[in-house]
């Protein structure tokens, strides 16, 4: 057995054969590497696949040193960076809650260069180690390929849920998930085998949620925390297209209602508040306690001529669990008259501090806004703030909550201003984000290459074990009928 003195000139040996792969000779720039992704200064979970990158230019080597309290990490590449899973996981685990600085060397006509170093922040808490997502070409003329999957975010493995290469015709579209449970999940098909796909509890149920009383079939969902309902918008969507290059599209609702699904008795339950002739109200969803529903509001319009005038406000609502039913007024949180702005996605955090939600001029469809921002509100206090580190000059959207309520998880279209891309961050103790990094890839050129865009990216503590095939059956049998209560 070696002893501790032969043990200790061993280390250093190899310290000193790491050390000495390090360029001697180079010329040192006082500027940051060109990277992509952009990874420096970020902050990461300690559970996140490895940052692989590539530096821009015409690079024919890289030297990347990873340094933390003395102890050196080295990694080769030729045009890009990418680190094996293992040895990416092992580093973070020794330097969770600390910061790695990065320096990197490239060899460009046979000479080194020095870079400015960077830091990479590990935080020890983990983020929910799945993500699910809808792939889908970003345009809005033809959803033929597209499907539901998950990505295990510990590493680079994707795997399909569902899409329509086994239902061929057929969309499917706003997964849900209740607290991040991978067990109970739902979402929507549409086509010539229309439905909504419940998944709870092993069992797999496909319901019709159109009744004569409601506009249409049930659309933006989000459960209640006791997975005994979930609140929908019902909606008659419609979608008109700009003349002018700087703006493609609006999506847009003539009509919507919200409608809360109770599982136990199969039924649709609404109230006059939440479904006012006078008012257009979508994007419902509950308070981490169960006893409040969220949800946006705006004055009814004409449309298509009123369309960017319309404008939503954020709203709350009393719900009670245990009988099924709604409070007797509506309170404002934030108002469109005060803001001159227009509020969807209302997301609260699962600690109930917060809600994060996405503003824009006019509307509800923010992903067609480059203006669209992402905000945060204090539930404590009432106030709000956009959120600065997060948003950039393309459209920020779609977002979802951790299972910790620090870890986040939104689309955004800043690389390109066409392809959504999910990024994350992490949220401090006094509702500062961090700056975001986008979802990683083995490949650092996988971007440049996916011709899809990454749509409502929900975050979830495991596996979606209930796959497409053996979903068939009850996606194959007839919708089961609900039926509607006005509980006014």
């Amino acid at each position: 057995m070696m002893n501790t003195k032969y043990m200790l000139l061993f280390a250093g040996a190899l310290m000193l054969a790491s050390c000495s792969d390090i360029p001697g000779h180079f010329t040192e720039k006082s500027v940051s590497p060109m990277l992509f992704p952009d990874i420096a200064d970020v902050t990461i979970p300690v559970n996140i696949a490895p940052l692989n990158f590539r530096l821009n230019g015409n690079t024919r080597k890289l030297i990347a040193v990873y340094e933390c309290e003395k102890n050196i990490n080295i990694f080769y590449g030729k045009h890009a960076i990418e680190i094996p899973v293992g040895k990416w996981h092992r580093m973070l685990e020794k330097y969770s809650d600390k910061s790695i600085n990065v320096t990197l060397f490239s060899k460009e006509e046979g000479k080194w260069i020095k870079y400015l170093p960077f830091k990479i922040n590990i935080k020890k808490e983990a983020i929910d180690p799945y993500m699910a997502y809808r792939l889908i070409a970003p345009g809005y003329e033809s959803w033929s390929e597209m499907g539901i999957y998950q990505r295990n975010l510990t590493n680079f493995d994707e795997e399909t849920i569902i899409d329509n290469r086994l239902l061929p015709g057929n969309c499917m579209n706003c997964h849900s998930f209740n607290n991040n449970d991978p067990g109970q999940m739902m979402f929507h098909l549409r086509g010539n085998i229309a439905g909504t796909v419940l998944v709870k509890d092993g069992t797999v149920t496909k319901l019709n949620t159109k009744t004569k009383e409601t506009i249409s079939n049930c659309v933006y969902p989000y459960w209640h925390p006791s997975g005994d309902y979930i609140a929908y918008s019902v909606n008659a969507i419609s979608q008109v297209f700009h003349t002018t290059k700087e703006k493609r599209i609006e999506v847009m609702d003539s009509k919507s209602d919200i409608v809360v699904y109770d599982l136990k008795t199969n039924k649709l339950i609404t109230s006059k508040l939440i479904s006012s002739e006078d008012s257009f109200e979508t994007f419902p969803s509950f308070s981490p306690d169960g006893k409040t529903l969220f949800f946006c509001s705006a004055r009814k319009g004409t449309l298509p001529d009123d369309f960017n005038k319309i404008r939503y406000s954020l709203c709350k609502i009393d719900f009670d669990p245990a009988s099924a039913s709604f409070g007797s007024s509506i309170d404002t949180l934030i108002s469109s008259y005060k803001t001159g702005k227009s509020i969807s996605f209302p997301r609260p955090s699962h600690d109930g501090k917060y809600i994060m939600f996405t503003m824009s001029d006019y509307g509800n469809f923010s992903i067609w806004h480059n203006e669209a921002d992402l905000f945060l509100l204090n539930l404590k206090d009432g106030s709000f703030k956009r959120m600065a580190n997060i948003n950039s000059g393309n459209s920020e959207s779609y977002h979802s909550w951790s299972s910790g309520s620090h870890w986040f998880v939104f689309s955004s279209r800043r690389i390109d201003g066409l392809y959504t891309r999910p990024y994350f961050a992490w949220l401090d103790e006094n509702g500062e984000a961090t700056k975001p990094f986008l979802l990683p890839q083995k490949d650092p050129d996988f971007y440049d290459y996916c011709l899809r865009s990454f749509n409502v990216p929900e975050l979830i503590t495991g596996k979606v074990m209930v796959n497409g095939r053996n979903m068939l059956k009850s996606i194959g049998a007839d919708a089961k009928n609900i039926t509607f209560e006005q509980k006014d």
